[in-house]
């Protein structure tokens, strides 16, 4: 056969971009055999390339094929603006008014929800009080708390539903959600412009995984929302897996215990608001385990500069819990 060819190899690899491939690779592709001039140009060919910018090395005669990207014209062309995304959040049962600080965040498609709560104090509360507020939008479901191995939805989340008599989950007898049993791999799953509710992510002894994790599911979404939850230890600022859990994160909710009984929520890291709201704190009891009541705006105790305790002691304004009713 003839030598070879830049021109050649460049066809090929623009077929397999972003791709990894191998000089034993492409002798295949191309059938060039060991004495022949084309064994050692192709050598040559891929240093051009990779001068050239159209593959880079990824080790010893190893290369990935670069994707080729070409700039975006903002300008210039009719686009659409689109509003934010209408995502209603959670309410007070007893008031049905939704949580105080949800009129000043902004929700944009494709943007990225993170719940990162202690384990077993609400996480679940808050993903399916989001599904069923939002059940029109015909959401989907997955994660660790809802499927059994067997493929079927726990005795658990079947009851967490009947509580929530408010929710009308089907139309004509057909669920208005999608229940995925979906463990690992989330992003692969993901249906693209609905929204999606991961709950919750395990990454054991590999937290720091959970960047990329959501990057893929944020990448996934198209004009979708993603609302998913991490476990976060007692008291830390962010999941486990620490800053790099907020990475993707447009919107953070950050749930501790408040007392014995009740819910302190921090919202987090916002993206976009129409005021401030990141670091405002609320509290809540949950009854039922869905049912969110006496929702309300708490400060840090001014008393005790929200230590719980004082010189004296236990402090006598907050009793220790470290915030009060604003």
């Amino acid at each position: 056969m003839a030598e070879i060819n830049t021109t050649e190899v460049r066809e090929f690899l623009k077929k397999i971009q972003g791709q990894e491939l191998s000089l034993k690779d492409l002798r295949g592709e191309f059938n060039i055999l060991p004495g022949s001039k084309s064994f050692d140009a192709i050598r040559n060919i891929m240093f051009q390339l990779s001068e050239q910018r159209v593959v880079k090395v990824s080790r010893k005669g190893v290369y990935k094929v670069i994707k080729e990207v070409k700039p975006v014209q903002v300008f210039g062309t009719d686009r659409e603006r689109r509003p934010p995304f209408k995502l209603i959040f959670p309410r007070d049962f007893d008031t049905s008014m939704e949580m105080f600080f949800a009129e000043d965040i902004v929700i944009r498609e494709g943007d990225l929800v993170l719940i990162s709560g202690m384990s077993n104090f609400g996480k679940t509360t808050l993903c399916v009080n989001f599904c069923g507020e939002n059940i029109d939008c015909l959401p989907v479901l997955m994660g660790n708390e809802y499927t059994t191995i067997d493929r079927e939805p726990t005795p658990r989340f079947l009851n967490r539903l009947d509580s929530m008599d408010w929710v009308k989950w089907t139309n004509e007898g057909r669920d208005k959600f999608s229940l995925l049993p979906v463990w690992e791999d989330y992003a692969e799953h993901i249906i693209k412009d609905r929204i999606n509710i991961i709950d919750w992510i395990n990454l054991p002894g590999e937290y720091y995984l959970i960047s990329p994790v959501m990057e893929g599911i944020k990448h996934a979404l198209g004009k979708g929302i993603g609302i998913i939850a991490i476990q976060k230890n007692e008291e830390k600022d962010s999941g486990r897996g620490g800053a790099p859990s907020r990475d993707f994160a447009d919107c953070e909710l950050l749930i501790d215990r408040f007392g014995e009984d009740d819910v302190l929520l921090t919202v987090g890291k916002v993206k976009e608001a129409t005021k401030r709201v990141t670091g405002r704190t609320y509290a809540y009891h949950i009854s039922q385990g869905v049912k969110i009541h006496n929702f309300r705006e708490v400060k840090k105790c001014p008393q005790c500069n929200g230590k719980g305790y004082t010189l004296k002691g236990k402090c006598d304004n907050c009793f220790g819990l470290k915030y009060v009713d604003r």
